[in-house]
């Protein structure tokens, strides 16, 4: 039988001018990044090394959002007959899964510091966290406005803000560790970053994996979709409903019409119209099936 396909794509990338920014954010987190590696080094400071580590792991997440957005950028051909899109979510996945590694090791460290205290260096960390602070506030403004659009630039954004609150952190510990000499809380601030980036990490990766998983969207969602199109005038059933992501912003639907024997053959219209009205999906393949000629004992979502 025949299948419709009716393609409307969604490019949700910002212009060159998003290029750009995202130089500059990657030129000033590597510089910053050196610094810190450099100060902690001197200071004797696990939490200023472990935000550094992290701030690297920013400048890096950078580095491949750029270059996610320029593969992004080509067009479907023979060999991705889908386009590229998805390398911005792949990107996102590889940013998050480092993350989570990173929050562990850091964790580790932290345990091994609050076993055996070191001594710190408060001026130095305080002095070098104030910049880190200043840099990751720079970075999270200019993503600020491409992170609405991209999962691989909010999770950028969403991390240099994290970045900008782990340099809060350890300016309260450095100070501290001036005002009271207590060393304990270089580990402990460590701790509670490496704590805050395993959450983080943990709660945005599963959209990304979900995407990747050719999951369902949130919204519509797949009974949603089945209820409306069995409403349709004409239609008797509904089966083989399949409705996932295409790319972030782009939905696909799938699915076989029972059509009503002695209808008219305007159904196939009148439900291509229904997605794109209601539920803004412009990508689907319907296949229609006469009443007489149904396919049975399939399930209603999925295959």
């Amino acid at each position: 039988m025949p299948h419709d396909h009716h393609h409307h794509h969604h490019h949700h990338i910002p212009a060159e001018g998003g290029d750009r920014r995202l130089w500059l954010a990657i030129g000033v987190n590597f510089a910053l990044t050196l610094a810190q590696i450099v100060a902690g080094v001197i200071s004797g400071s696990l939490a200023l090394i472990a935000d550094a580590v992290h701030n690297l792991s920013d400048a890096v997440s950078l580095v491949l959002a750029l270059v996610a957005r320029r593969i992004a950028r080509r067009p479907a051909d023979a060999a991705m007959t889908f386009g590229y899109g998805r390398a911005e979510v792949v990107a996102a996945l590889v940013n998050y899964t480092t993350l989570i590694v990173l929050s562990v090791w850091l964790a580790a460290e932290g345990i091994a510091r609050l076993i055996e205290p070191e001594p710190v260096q408060g001026w130095i960390v305080v002095i070098v966290a104030g910049l880190a602070l200043i840099v990751d506030s720079i970075t999270a403004l200019l993503t600020l406005r491409m992170a609405r659009d991209s999962v691989n630039i909010r999770a950028a954004f969403l991390h240099n803000l994290a970045d900008a609150l782990g340099s809060v952190a350890v300016i309260v510990a450095g100070t501290l560790i001036l005002l009271y000499d207590w060393r304990l809380v270089d580990p402990l601030v460590t701790l509670g970053i490496s704590a805050y980036i395993l959450w983080h990490a943990g709660r945005e990766v599963m959209p990304v994996i979900r995407i990747l998983m050719m999951g369902s969207p949130d919204e519509p969602g797949p009974e949603e979709v089945l209820e409306a199109l069995r409403d349709l005038p004409g239609v008797v059933d509904v089966h083989h409903l399949h409705l996932w992501h295409m790319q972030e912003h782009e939905t696909a639907l799938e699915a076989h019409i029972v059509q009503a024997d002695g209808q008219d053959d305007g159904l196939r219209l009148a439900v291509k119209s229904l997605l794109v009205d209601r539920f803004g999906i412009a990508h689907s393949v319907i296949e229609i099936e006469p009443e007489h000629a149904a396919c049975e004992g399939v399930p209603a979502i999925g295959h």
